[in-house]
């Protein structure tokens, strides 16, 4: 069985969810989202298997979410989706997908059920 993890090593939560999935036996495939974006097609697919919409899946408390205006309500899931390509912060972290299902690591716990 595959286990990624969309990992951002400077997040508590992230590091606390990547520490439960090895004490749990699982060796991840560790993917540093901010080095490494995810393609417009891995991150639709994250989003399809999480059933959130693009906005659901954003961090906006980042700074970048505000100078973007991203909370216009008239911008299309499209563009939400553009912004966190091209922003990869913007993606909340971590994000584990396993058994052809995705979780959010917030809390930590939370992907365990989909081991």
């Amino acid at each position: 069985m595959t286990i990624k993890i969309y990992h951002n090593p400077r997040c508590s939560k992230s590091r606390q969810t990547l520490q439960l999935l090895e004490e749990n036996g699982a060796q991840p495939e560790i993917i540093e989202y901010l080095k490494n974006a995810p393609s417009k097609k891995e991150l639709e697919s994250v989003l399809n298997l999480l059933n959130l919409s693009p906005r659901d899946l954003m961090r906006k408390g980042e700074r970048i979410y505000k100078e973007l205006n991203l909370k216009d309500v008239d911008l299309s899931n499209e563009q939400l989706v553009n912004a966190m390509l091209e922003n990869p912060i913007l993606i909340e972290r971590p994000i584990v997908l396993a058994n052809g299902k995705a979780a959010i690591g917030r809390p930590p716990e939370s992907v365990l059920d989909i081991l």
